[in-house]
């Protein structure tokens, strides 16, 4: 006869506590917690661009930097150290003397005033120190009253501190602001200006820097003779025996040089000719009135996506409270999302390139350089001319990446900027009265550039 079973002998063998298996799965919890900590980049704080910040210590381990409404905490009592962002590719992106020249390394530039400049904008495009920036603007609100057609110079130190500002009212009116102490100082200076109509010619027989500057041309002049035909001549392919005739503009006090500004100029490249004429709205246009200036897309994909990561320089770290930099903007994308060109130009770099993964960057004209970090596949080359919607690579998640998406960065000057927020070139056409008027300036200005 078999045996009876008991309800409580089965409850023994299958309600059975298997207590080693609970305690393993709390020993893994609890060694997961203490051995990782999430990196959560929404807790990055910025920290603002002020002239003076002051530290007060909090005790042995904290501290922070309070600078008006804004504190931000500082780890083991250390101030921030600004750190290489992860998104720094290992290959730098070659300049030449020309980028030298525009940039104004030589640390005195001249610039010309066109429709939709502000002053804070066009300091900041040659990475002008932002506190100078501020200082001067806010001080000085007359400022804002730049013309189309003035003329602004300034020089800096080398690490971009502005030293003194020009700005050309008129022929004869020149306000000077020098910094001294810390502080702007406004003056005026009126003096009798002589204007000189100055046409110069010269071959290229090493290279257009070296050859226009035998020519009598100044680095200011070149690097304004390089930004208004920047997007049609390519100047590093300017070859021996090429041409070029320039009709300036120049305004001199006493015999000191002022102010020059291009009324034209001309370049024979081989069997080519490039023109840029100036203006009345003092932008260049060839000598078919057509804009010499590009456009650009604001974004790098077919469609709009959510931004995980903006812009920030000043980016802090949540958990090395050291600043690392976020020198452009992540778009959340998936895997493969198509990534398009922004504009017309050459690609420089195509390659993997340490926390940047597989690397794009593009040379657009002379003063403008986009890459494109992250990259699942790469579908250009070093040196392949690419335009403007031209798909360039698929998104991905290579280098140094939590996740797919898509690293973008637009560099004007060879400073990183805030692609979203920039003020990017317009490519603009004449139009009835505008373009009759400038047909027959043409004209004049085409005849003074005979060879």
């Amino acid at each position: 006869m078999a045996r009876q079973i008991k309800s409580s002998d089965f409850e023994k063998n299958n309600f059975k506590i298997p207590y080693f298996s609970i305690f393993g799965v709390f020993f893994i919890v609890i060694l997961f917690s203490v051995l990782w900590r999430p990196l959560n980049l929404d807790r990055t704080v910025y920290v603002p661009l002020t002239p003076q910040a002051e530290t007060t210590v909090n005790d042995r381990n904290h501290s922070s930097v309070v600078d008006g409404d804004e504190k931000v905490e500082i780890v083991n009592g250390k101030p921030p150290v600004v750190t290489e962002s992860s998104d720094v590719p290992e290959d730098e992106i070659a300049t030449d003397e020309l980028d030298n020249i525009i940039d104004g390394k030589d640390n005195s530039v001249q610039y010309t005033i066109v429709r939709g400049d502000t002053l804070h904008d066009i300091l900041l495009r040659y990475n002008v120190n932002r506190n100078d920036i501020y200082q001067l603007t806010t001080k000085f609100k007359q400022l804002a009253n730049l013309r189309i057609g003035q003329q602004v110079s300034w020089t800096t130190d080398d690490n971009h501190n502005l030293k003194t500002f020009s700005w050309t009212i008129s022929s004869n009116n020149i306000r000077i602001y020098e910094k001294s102490n810390g502080n702007f100082i406004e003056s005026s200076e009126i003096a009798e200006v002589v204007p000189q109509n100055v046409v110069i010619k010269g071959d290229i027989k090493s290279s257009f820097v070296a050859d226009a500057r035998k020519s009598g041309l100044t680095s200011n002049e070149i690097a304004i003779i390089t930004r208004a035909l920047q997007w049609r001549l390519d100047f590093r392919r300017l070859q021996i025996g090429d041409k070029f005739s320039v009709v300036l503009t120049r305004e001199m006090h006493g015999k000191s040089l002022s102010n020059s500004q291009l009324l034209g100029v001309r370049f024979k490249n081989g069997t080519k000719d490039y023109y840029a004429i100036l203006g009345d709205d003092g932008k260049y246009y060839d000598i078919n009135g057509n804009s010499l200036s590009q456009g650009f897309f604001r974004y790098p994909l077919e469609k709009k996506a959510r931004v995980s990561s903006g812009f920030n320089p000043r980016r802090l770290h949540p958990v090395t409270g050291q600043i690392a930099p976020h020198n452009g903007v992540d778009f959340a994308v998936s895997r493969g999302t198509p990534v398009l060109s922004v504009g017309n130009g050459e690609v420089v770099i195509a390659k993997y390139s340490g926390s940047a993964g597989n690397y794009i960057a593009i040379r657009h004209g002379r003063q403008y350089m986009t890459t494109y970090m992250h990259l699942d596949k790469i579908l250009v080359k070093p040196g392949q001319q690419v335009k403007q919607g031209d798909k360039i690579g698929l998104s991905g998640n290579t280098g140094r990446s939590t996740g797919p998406h898509l690293h973008f960065e637009l560099h004007i000057n060879n400073k990183p900027v805030n692609p979203l927020t920039a003020s990017l070139p317009i490519s603009e056409e004449l139009t009835g009265k505008s373009k009759k008027v400038f047909l027959s300036k043409v004209k004049s200005i085409s005849s003074q550039l005979e060879f």
